[in-house]
Parts: structure tokens; C-alpha cells; sequence
């Protein structure tokens, strides 16, 4: 949010040559921004001299500006006094609307908010997601914590600074952390900026404020969580780290980017590619091991009626899985080169699904590129909130049991607004029973008619066995 005296008010041109290297602090303000220096620029601003009468003009708030020297990026301390005021009214006036009667009785909400940090809406929603999967939460929330330093910092809190290595950030650990905090019953937000340093450090396509795809923050997330889960955590090697969580099961590894870890076991699954040369006949199959299945909508829903045009057919969940697993021809552009005619030949593609995951994420591809621009299918997409049957896709059905190839929805990742650079990220999940809507520091209770009418972009399916215990990971 920037303040609206900036652009009228301040205009500020840097002479790079006065700061070749920057000043100690990189802050300026007519002096520098150290120990509130800045701030009491504004309260002394704010304080009338004995026998002076102000002006109409002088009569408004004052607004003292000071500029960070590395980025050039200037800041409103009256802005800022006021945006913290809003913020305390607004927590403390949140703290009854986190109470819940149930049966009769009124008992406080456990669920934490995650502050904002700046266009960060896109994670806290992935996170608040992942945090509402219990078997993928409870097991980073069991590891063993990193040892505190020695010397004169030990027992001291670890914080991050810019100062600091790439060797001395653990994004598993910052997860830990961030998934521990977040259901210890705090009725102020938790801010993520540790673990945020960290996704700045080891993902840079996600530095800045700028907003991002929670969909591809997510991949990029649990890929790095496999990857630096596979290399062992906190001197503890990775084998040893799996035999001491007993939900984890050989039978149910699926290896992706080598050895598997907890998060292929837990969202892995494996899919069937079957091509055809129309040509010559031959068939090519592929296995190909997956974390998530991205559905497009199919086209005949996406045109945009009048209003007094009749509504048509609703488009379903299970319309985008059976357009992603329906033979297809493959176009111009895609043409298969086929061994046996040793040339590009026109073909087929088909997808099975040889191996359902423990957690089924589905990725509803809402943004599609046109000549210069994202657009946004903004379709509703009706899916069910229990007994998703994936059994129809399988590869080999008959080998499945009764009720393996069910699945309940767990949480709900909803993206509102027209373009993938704007607009605004929140989530629904399930913990214990109950609906929550997880909107950035704000969790509010809801029901399951509200979490019915969103309109999805990626949902989270858990299988119905695992999650009765009877199949455990």
C-alpha cells in the first residue's frame, strides 16, 4: 500500500555519487533513519511553537518523509503512525470475533492468521492450505527444532537478516516453524517474514511485492521442501529422519527428482502417458510421476453469457478430470516422432492414472495467455466437498479397493480478482470438523455452502482412508 501524499507531495532525484556504497544504515531523512530518528522527525512536527498560530494548512498532519538509500524507496512516517493505529484497533477488535458457541457454549477459534507482508496473500493462502493437510503437517511439526547457537548467542532468538549467508537459511525449518505457530490457539497473526527471507533467498523468481501464482508458489515450495528434505536436516541424515516417522510407508513412496521424502509419499502420485502414431499404429507408454494434476476448464464452458441469455450447463470437477484423461488428437504443433516411421507423425495422447497420492491436488488452469496478455477464466467449477471417486481413471481399477479411490475435500485455494498479477488470494479449509476462511490475519468461521459456491483455483483432496487411520502413511 503506498502512501497517496507521495506521488503529490515528494519528489525526490538520488545523486548516486553521494552514496557510492551507501551509508551505514542506507536510511536518510535530512539525517538518518536510526533508533526512530524519523519518527521523532514527525512527532516534533506534530508539536506547535509557544505564540505560533498555525495555518489552515499547517493545521493537517504532517507528513515526514525518509528514503531507504539502497532501493530509493521513500516512506510516509505519518502513514505509517496511522496504518500501525488501524492495524492495533483492528486486532483488538478481531479478539471477539475469534470466540465460537458451540453447543451452547462460547470457546475461542485455534486457528492463526498470517500478516501480510506486502502482495504475500498468494503464500499465507498455499501455507494455510498445507497446514489444514494433517498427515503432511504433523510430520514437520514432529522434527527435531535446529540447535540454538553457542557462545555468547546461545538461547538467544535467530533471526534473519540480509547479512547472512545462503548457508545459514533452512526452508524446512522456517516451514516448521511457521506450521507450529499456527495452530497454537494465538489470537494475534503470526508473520511469516523468517520463512519469507527465506523463499527470497532460495526462490529469487518470487523476491520483491509484487503478486505472484499461489499455484506455482507451491510447486516451487514443496519442490525445495523434497529437495532439502532428500540432503538430510539439521545434521540428522534423511534416512534417519524417515525411520523415525512410522506414518511413513515403502509401499507408498513415489520418487520424484530421486530418493523419496515425505512430501512424494504424501502428495506423489504416477501417470500413464500412451501415445499413437496414426500412421503406423505404434504405441509409446511413459510413466510420468506427479504432485499435482493441472485440469483445464473444458472451452464449451468458458464464453461469457448476457444477461438475458439462459444459463447453461454447469461446468463440474469431474468435466475438467474427464477432459484431462480423454484421448486426444494432437495438433500441428505437437507432432510425435515416432521410432518405427523414424519421422514426425499425427498421433493421440491419452493420460491414466497409474498411482493415486495420498493427497490429491488439483490445479484448475484459470489463467491462459492471449496475444500480449494473462487472461482469467473466472468459470465456476462445481466440485464436491466428500466422495471425489477417482476410480474411473485408473489404470487398472480392479486392483483398487472399495474405498481407496475416495476422496474429501480438506482445503480450497481461491483466487479473486481478473489477472494472475492482481487481485487477491485466500483459502478455506477444514480442521476438526469445522470450516474456516483464512483471509491473511483475518480467519473467520464459514460453512460448507460457502466453501461450495467458490470458485476453486487448486484443491486439496485427501484420501478417505488415510484420513480415518486405517491406511496410514
Amino acid at each position: 500500500m503506498e502512501c497517496p501524499h507521495l506521488s503529490s507531495s515528494v519528489c525526490i532525484v538520488p545523486d548516486s555519487a553521494k552514496f557510492p556504497n551507501g551509508s551505514p544504515s542506507s536510511w536518510c531523512c535530512s539525517g538518518e533513519y536510526v533508533n526512530g530518528h524519523a519518527k521523532k522527525h514527525y512527532e516534533d512536527a506534530q508539536i506547535p511553537l509557544p505564540n505560533h498560530k498555525r495555518s489552515e494548512k499547517q493545521e493537517k498532519a504532517q507528513h515526514t518523509v525518509c528514503m531507504d538509500c539502497s532501493s530509493y524507496s521513500t516512506y510516509c512516517s505519518a502513514f505509517t503512525a496511522d496504518r500501525h493505529r488501524k492495524r492495533k484497533l483492528l486486532e483488538n477488535s478481531s479478539l471477539n470475533s475469534k470466540l465460537l458457541k458451540v453447543n451452547g457454549s462460547t470457546t475461542a477459534i485455534c486457528a492463526t492468521g498470517l500478516r501480510n507482508l506486502g502482495n504475500t496473500c498468494f503464500m499465507n493462502a498455499i501455507l494455510q492450505s498445507l497446514s489444514n493437510i494433517e498427515q503432511f503437517c504433523c510430520y514437520f511439526k514432529e522434527l527435531p527444532a535446529v540447535e540454538l547457537r553457542n557462545g555468547k548467542t546461545a538461547g538467544r532468538r535467530t533471526y534473519h537478516t540480509r547479512s547472512q549467508g545462503d548457508n545459514n537459511v533452512s526452508l524446512v525449518e522456517e516451514f516448521r516453524k511457521t506450521l507450529c505457530a499456527l495452530w497454537q490457539g494465538s489470537q494475534t497473526a503470526f508473520s511469516p517474514e523468517s520463512l519469507f527471507y527465506v523463499v527470497w533467498k532460495i526462490m529469487p523468481n518470487f523476491r520483491g511485492y509484487q503478486q505472484q501464482d499461489a499455484h506455482e508458489f507451491m510447486r516451487y515450495l514443496l519442490d525445495h521442501l523434497h529437495l532439502e528434505l532428500q540432503g538430510g536436516f539439521n545434521g540428522v541424515p534423511r534416512s534417519a529422519i524417515l525411520q523415525e516417522n512410522s506414518t511413513l510407508s515403502a509401499n507408498n513412496k513415489c520418487c520424484i527428482n530421486g530418493a523419496s521424502t515425505v512430501v512424494t509419499a504424501i502428495f506423489g502420485g504416477i501417470l500413464q502417458n500412451e501415445v499413437n502414431c496414426l500412421i503406423c499404429g505404434t504405441e509409446s507408454r511413459k510413466f510420468d510421476p506427479f504432485l499435482d494434476l493441472s485440469l483445464d476448464i473444458p472451452s464449451q464452458f468458458r464464453s461469457k453469457r448476457s444477461k438475458n441469455q439462459e444459463s447453461g450447463p454447469v461446468c463440474s470437477l469431474r468435466d475438467c478430470l474427464r477432459s484431462f484423461t480423454d484421448l486426444e488428437e494432437l495438433d500441428e504443433t505437437e507432432l510425435y516422432m515416432c521410432h518405427k516411421c523414424k519421422k514426425k507423425q499425427k498421433s493421440t495422447k491419452k493420460f491414466w492414472i497409474q498411482k493415486l497420492p495420498k493427497v490429491l491436488c488439483l490445479h484448475l488452469k484459470r489463467f491462459h495467455w492471449t496475444a500480449y496478455l494473462r487472461n482469467k477464466v473466472d468459470t465456476y467449477v462445481e466440485f464436491p466437498l466428500r466422495g471425489l471417486d477417482m476410480k474411473c481413471y485408473l489404470l487398472e481399477p480392479e486392483n483398487s479397493g472399495p474405498e481407496s479411490c475416495l476422496y474429501d475435500l480438506a482445503a480450497v485455494v481461491v483466487h479473486h480478482g481478473s489477472g494472475v498479477g492482481s487481485g487477491h488470494y485466500t483459502a478455506y479449509a477444514t480442521h476438526e470438523g469445522r470450516w474456516f476462511h483464512f483471509n491473511d490475519s483475518t480467519v473467520t468461521v464459514t460453512d460448507e455452502e460457502t466453501v461450495g459456491k467458490a470458485k476453486a483455483y487448486i484443491l486439496f483432496y485427501v484420501e478417505r482412508q488415510a484420513r480415518v487411520g486405517s491406511d496410514k502413511l
